[in-house]
């Protein structure tokens, strides 16, 4: 029997009302760089892509909405760092941190919104 041999995510395609926004939101917010050559694409980590759609444009994603995405970013920084962060942006925390089982461990996550209101986890190992 043949299987699927995933090794990682590749991207992530997120629908929102307005690309520019949403790329600033999170290019600024969360430092994510610009895909050389794209308006529309930033990298996450090393090698996953984080992109944007907007409902007239989503061809496939169709189905999606704006504000319907759930997304969890893991940080480098401390808790603390992270934090005095969004405050300096002024993004609301929309519950945490806590304690959070994350993907490789123990962790302290957060909960807060981008503009389309996406939900956007943050997990501090």
């Amino acid at each position: 029997m043949r299987t699927v041999n995933i090794k990682s995510i590749d991207s992530i395609t997120i629908v929102v009302t307005d690309i520019a926004r949403a790329i600033r939101f999170y290019h600024e917010v969360f430092d994510l760089p610009m895909v050389n050559g794209s308006k529309t694409t930033l990298q996450v980590g090393g090698k996953q892509q984080l992109q944007f759609v907007t409902p007239d444009t989503a061809g496939l994603h169709s189905h999606g909405a704006p504000g319907n995405s759930e997304l969890a970013l893991a940080t480098k920084d401390p808790l603390a760092k992270t934090l005095a962060h969004l405050t300096n942006y002024a993004v609301e925390i929309d519950d945490g941190p806590v304690a959070y089982q994350g993907a490789t461990g123990p962790a302290t996550a957060l909960w807060l919104r981008d503009p389309d209101h996406n939900l956007i986890k943050l997990v501090c190992y």
